[in-house]
């Protein structure tokens, strides 16, 4: 039997696939746990500088859940407040992750699929990629924490458009509305992706967890303490610093080591 998540490595670039290729990368309960504990041990290791999260194949990222489980899994309140203490727990560590993550995109993005790339920090998707969270249609919602990060993405108005229409719309769309940061053609996004993680990890890995936890910090109302603020300062006692700055005056390539 396939495993329905996989995690590979190459060098400090990791890949999460969502590995059920048959059926479109749905989503069942295990993928969504599985998920959540590959993203979690993932930002725990400091070796890891960007995370690339994409569905096997060619065909789609991931087109939501799979309906054929409710009858099981998902068929009452019980069962259903089980499901999304799960995806929960999952989305809160794609948006506690301190690695910077991309959600490369291929063909379809729906539903559960869109709330896993919204999560993301970076999206690049190909040119016949189609979004949109039909759930109307099911009579089915979308709680809250699923909520989070797509309202964070791209606003109150345009996260409503997208829930009450339910329509499901092409890459440009996507672009304008702010889902996606970069299309390229259908054939290029794999490469694309891989050049944009492999920019990002020659980065100063905790410049980049810095800012990641910067701007989820200012998202928040409550006022920075003195700390907070003078953790902004803290990028020039590193050796990373060193290393960038004489590296720029020396016009050579800068070899950062996380420290």
């Amino acid at each position: 039997m396939t495993e329905t998540l996989m995690v590979q490595r190459t060098g400090t670039i990791a890949t999460v696939v969502l590995n059920r290729p048959e059926k479109l990368n749905a989503l069942t309960k295990p993928m969504w746990q599985q998920l959540g504990e590959a993203v979690k041990t993932l930002s725990a290791d400091p070796e890891v500088r960007c995370i690339v999260v994409r569905g096997a194949g060619d065909k789609a990222f991931a087109p939501g859940n799979d309906i054929s489980e409710f009858e099981n899994e998902r068929s009452n309140v019980v069962q259903a407040r089980a499901y999304g203490a799960i995806m929960r727990r999952t989305i809160e560590a794609l948006e506690h992750c301190r690695h910077p993550m991309i959600a490369m995109i291929k063909g379809i993005c729906v539903g559960g699929g869109l709330e896993i790339a919204a999560n993301c920090d970076v999206r690049i998707c190909g040119e016949s990629s189609r979004f949109g969270i039909p759930i109307n249609r099911l009579g089915l919602v979308m709680a809250h924490a699923e909520l989070r990060g797509l309202l964070a993405l791209v606003g109150r108005a345009t996260t409503l458009e997208i829930l009450l229409e339910g329509r499901v719309f092409g890459a440009e769309e996507a672009r304008e509305k702010g889902l996606v940061n970069r299309i390229v053609a259908d054939d290029q996004v794999e490469g694309e992706a891989y050049a944009t993680a492999q920019r990002i990890a020659e980065g100063a890995p905790l410049v980049a967890r810095w800012h990641k936890k910067f701007i989820n910090r200012l998202a928040e109302s409550t006022p920075l303490t003195d700390e907070e603020i003078d953790e902004g300062f803290a990028c020039f006692g590193t050796e990373d610093f060193q290393i960038g700055y004489r590296a720029f005056l020396d016009k050579v390539k800068p070899e950062f080591g996380g420290r």
